[in-house]
């Protein structure tokens, strides 16, 4: 994928708000340090444009970024983060949630996992619900570089086998550091926009 512009258009807390052109959305959803921010940088070709943070649970919002003006990247806010108050976390749900079921240009939810850990209780929460909504998944592993090529064969096998009843075509094991990963990413994104 050639990337010839990339903006970032706002961050969004109140689903009134989300932009209203009808350009398609790619959702980007996981847990909390689960290396979103670093994911979104790498596939965009930018160092800083979402931010990153050895902090779990900084994006709080839905941050928008248009894509070469034909599509958008939506960044969710990470979920499983301990440290927030439980209304917080309620209102960040209640954000997603909404967003998700309101937003008539969703295409596909861009899924992260850790390689090293797998889908958690959550994960497998949200690829549940987001499979009773219809909604198409990517799945990627990130992280991979931080395995052995076999242990990272092995994670992804198991976690393939996990994953078998949501509508996914496999897990994309991911690396921001090497950029591992990254082509069979866009390939999955341009065949939905198609």
């Amino acid at each position: 994928m050639k990337i010839t512009s990339v903006e970032f258009v706002k961050s969004v807390v109140n689903l009134n708000d989300i932009p209203k052109d009808n350009l398609k959305e790619i959702a980007i959803a996981g847990r909390s340090n689960v290396g979103k921010s670093s994911l979104i940088n790498c596939l965009l070709n930018r160092k800083k444009l979402a931010k990153t943070s050895s902090t779990p649970g900084k994006t709080r919002q839905l941050n928008y970024f248009k894509i070469n003006d034909r599509f958008y990247f939506v960044d969710l806010p990470g979920y499983g983060y301990a440290k927030v108050s439980k209304k917080e976390s309620a209102q960040w749900r209640g954000l997603i949630e909404g967003y998700i079921i309101q937003s008539p240009d969703l295409m596909a939810v861009l899924s992260i996992i850790d390689s090293r850990i797998g889908p958690t209780a959550l994960d497998t929460q949200l690829f549940e619900w987001l499979t009773s909504l219809n909604l198409q998944l990517i799945l990627v592993a990130t992280k991979s570089d931080k395995l052995s090529k076999s242990e990272l064969n092995k994670q992804i096998a198991k976690f393939s086998e996990q994953l078998k009843p949501f509508p996914t075509r496999g897990v994309i094991p991911f690396s921001a550091v090497t950029g591992s990963g990254k082509k069979e990413v866009w390939r999955e994104i341009l065949a939905l926009l198609e």
